[in-house]
């Protein structure tokens, strides 16, 4: 992001720790939310043991967590700009974190470095959490085991399960975590296509998303008890952001998928052009003439001006047609509401996005009308969605 406006997006987005390279760290403000419940929930599990240290070293739970994980995206970012990748920013939020990066460079071996950079970079603090703990005093007696020392212990013990977890579960074969980028470049490999590599890792989410929730939710049944309330509620968030996380890569890869087949001449109502100096009569006449096609009046300089209005059209007086301008009965196109018939995929997408109207008219090369595309048909095309 550039400017002051990207600086003001990213403090609505939450508190901007710091750059790497350019690249914003945000600590979104759903963090504070997942911190306060840390220091709630553990605090008072911890107050038999350290007294009024408690709440602090619950506190100190979410930091180490914070640092996992911000090492975690950190790796994910250097290493694609070690590719060359655009990388956008780091948002450190409520489920963890994302780095958002431009994939247009990517190749299925550059995509999987890229992702797995993450989990190795826990495993790799989990290691050095366990080095920790090996230089640590070993008390002789539970009276040397000072309270320095045991939360020292109590903190690195926390610090190297975190990340171990944090790995172990990134590297599940299936988006939105790590391991996903695995399947997306088999697949990607194989057939030459990321998009359908990206739709495949994305069902394997889904997949494990129900695996997950069985398995916290319907094992301790084959145990012979009863799923602990707040395990499950975490699980259902949890199996809840993940799932979104699939599905909407699979949207996303759907999309780019159709895009490529979508241009401007296709999609476009086929359209008549006339003069905005000409009258309501000779509209009349024209659209005799072409008793279907929409009207696209074009200005003095010959470029798309307005599209005549079929209501208001049909409902002029027959005597005051001849003086009635053909503008009359028009709504107006802002300037440059206009798209060459060849324009498609990512391009027509470029155009559209400058562009602030609903309608647009269509021109082949030589600039002459062809016809009239709708803002709603063009998102019904890209979604594979039914035009309303």
């Amino acid at each position: 992001m550039n400017g002051p406006a990207g600086a003001t997006k990213e403090r609505r987005e939450g508190l901007v720790l710091g750059s790497l390279r350019g690249t914003p760290i945000i600590l979104a403000n759903s963090w504070f939310l997942i911190a306060t419940v840390t220091v709630l929930v553990f605090g008072p599990q911890l107050q038999g043991n350290f007294g009024s240290w408690a709440y602090p070293v619950a506190f100190a739970y979410a930091l180490l967590l914070l640092f996992s994980v911000l090492v975690h995206e950190l790796a994910h970012a250097m290493t694609a700009k070690t590719f060359g990748w655009t990388t956008h920013k780091i948002v450190l939020n409520l489920w963890g974190g994302h780095t958002e990066f431009d994939f247009s460079k990517a190749t299925p071996g550059k995509a999987l470095v890229v992702a797995f950079a993450g989990p190795i970079a826990n495993f790799v603090l989990a290691g050095l959490g366990w080095l920790v703990k090996l230089a640590l005093p070993v008390p002789v007696s539970s009276e040397q085991l000072t309270m320095g020392v045991s939360i020292a212990f109590l903190l690195t013990n926390i610090f190297i399960w975190a990340n171990l977890l944090i790995g172990l579960f990134n590297v599940l074969p299936g988006l939105p975590l790590d391991g996903g980028r695995l399947v997306e470049s088999i697949v990607w490999k194989s057939t030459g296509s990321q998009e359908k590599g990206t739709v495949a890792a994305g069902w394997a989410g889904r997949i494990i998303v129900v695996l997950i929730v069985g398995a916290a939710l319907g094992g301790p049944y084959l145990l012979n008890t009863r799923p602990d309330l707040t395990t499950s509620f975490i699980v259902i968030l949890l199996a809840g952001f993940l799932w979104m996380g699939a599905s909407a890569s699979i949207k996303a890869a759907n999309i780019r998928m159709r895009l490529p087949n979508i241009a401007a001449g296709t999609l476009a109502t086929p359209a008549v052009s006339a003069s905005s100096q000409c009258s309501v009569a000779q509209l009349w006449t024209l659209r005799r003439e072409y008793p279907s096609e929409p009207i696209v009046l074009f200005g003095a300089d010959g470029r798309p001006a307005a599209v005549v209005d079929e209501y208001a059209l049909a409902h002029v007086p027959p005597e005051a047609a001849a003086a009635t301008p053909a503008s009359a009965v028009a709504r107006a196109l802002s300037r440059g509401a206009y798209i060459p018939d060849v324009a498609a995929g990512a391009e027509l997408v470029q155009y559209l996005s400058q562009l602030p109207d609903t309608e647009y008219a269509v021109i082949n090369l030589d600039g002459k009308v062809t016809g009239l595309l709708s803002q709603a048909k063009v998102v019904a095309a890209i979604t594979g969605k039914p035009l309303q």
